[in-house]
């Protein structure tokens, strides 16, 4: 079993102001590259989400600006957002008086910031319907429980009550068939903790089992959205340190090992996206599409780069192509509108991406072993990240209780 030291992709720098840096400077005679992507089919959205930029107009600014059309979180980023900040002590302590318990309070400031997000983005969502969306995860905790997962995001659903939203799902097995019964009732899924091609095909074939339950109850397709975020980065800061290894070796396998260091996220993403032609340009979804269904994008999500020898946009230049999303933090987001070169690079060297999959497993490294080695670790990051959040919801609880206590018994 490989194994490796995985950061959480929480979408914020070390910085909590890092949010103060996204505005650029005016400058007119340089052409905005995020927008620029826009000409090659792909969608920029973004990962991160903080109340405070809600209510200072910073992510409107991103949406006119930069041309973000959708919005993902994560327990991570929640972590990151309501305790690490300000932004929701008012909320919170409001919450507290009312007798709210930890577990509602964290309910009550995500769907709400959820909704607010949602609303902001409905102008793009009214566009049409394919971008826009704001995404919101079942608890991690229920990873590998297909009907606590089918229940919580039915529930999350009504809460948020909004067309422009999806339900974060993890690519677990038990995920699999909670995709296809929240598809099959119409539920917009976001696919998370997606590392394995594989797991992907199984992914894109639950979507489509979904829409064809919604087809055979006469319903339409035309409203229901999904996903499929594959994560990048982590597959290299797992897999590079055996490359490593390799490579400092007298070998054969050194020189190979040197050659694969860095790439095999990215071969991975292009193999994953001939996967998707080849899913949704058979008969099979041509049947739906003809009455109304959408392809399941892929969108790159874990695409800030951990290792500091690589380009800060490695996971953006290379995966740009049709009818797929690229989901950014904020500090990738502000380097790529600094210096990003983009151009139609995901159908490139295809068949490169292929031989790089066969001479890593040549070399003695089991793909599908390492992603179920990620998909298990993204699953306990989630839910470390959720329960440090509690804690701190307790704390500040604890904290508010003994201010009253002292307040009335003086």
């Amino acid at each position: 079993m490989i194994v490796g030291e995985l950061d959480p992709e929480t979408g914020y720098s070390k910085d909590e102001n890092a949010m103060s840096n996204v505005v650029p400077k005016a400058n007119t005679l340089k052409r905005n590259p995020l927008l620029d992507i826009e000409a090659f089919g792909q969608s920029i959205w973004m990962d991160f989400i903080r109340r405070g930029t809600i209510a200072s107009g910073e992510l409107q600014h991103l949406i006119e600006a930069d041309g973000v059309s959708g919005v993902t979180s994560n327990p991570s980023i929640f972590e990151k957002a309501i305790a690490k900040s300000h932004d929701y002590d008012e909320s919170i302590r409001a919450l507290i008086l009312k007798g709210k318990a930890s577990d509602e309070i964290y309910q009550l400031l995500t769907v709400e910031d959820i909704q607010s997000v949602a609303d902001l983005l409905r102008p793009t969502y009214n566009q049409d319907n394919r971008d826009g969306f704001v995404s919101l995860e079942v608890s991690p905790g229920l990873a590998h429980d297909t009907a606590g997962t089918i229940a919580e995001a039915r529930r999350l659903w009504s809460l948020v009550d909004r067309p422009n939203a999806m339900i974060k799902v993890p690519a677990t097995l038990e995920g699999l068939p909670a995709i296809r019964q929240l598809i099959g009732e119409g539920i917009n899924v976001n696919i998370t903790l997606l590392f394995g091609l594989p797991r992907y095909r199984e992914v894109a074939e639950a979507y489509i089992a979904g829409l064809e339950i919604l087809a055979a109850q006469g319903k339409p397709l035309t409203q229901v959205a999904s996903v499929a975020s594959f994560f990048l980065s982590r597959i290299d800061v797992l897999i590079d340190p055996v490359l490593e290894v390799k490579m400092k070796t007298d070998s054969p396998q050194a020189g190979l090992a040197a050659r694969l260091h860095g790439q095999i996220a990215i071969a991975s993403a292009k193999v994953a996206y001939q996967i998707y032609h080849e899913v949704f340009g058979s008969e099979r979804f041509k049947r739906l599409a003809s009455i109304g269904a959408h392809t399941q994008r892929l969108l790159w999500a874990s695409t800030s780069t951990k290792n500091p020898a690589y380009s800060d946009t490695q996971y953006v230049e290379a995966l740009i192509g049709p009818n797929t999303i690229n989901t950014l933090p904020i500090e990738t987001l502000t380097a790529y509108r600094d210096h990003g070169h983009p151009k139609q690079s995901l159908d490139l060297d295809v068949s490169g991406a292929y031989q790089a999959l066969r001479d890593l497993s040549s070399i003695g490294i089991d793909l599908d072993e390492v992603t179920q080695q990620l998909e298990d670790k993204g699953v306990e990051t989630f839910i470390a990240a959720l329960d440090r959040l509690m804690v701190s919801l307790k704390e500040k609880q604890a904290a508010v209780h003994e201010l009253l206590e002292r307040s009335s018994g003086s």
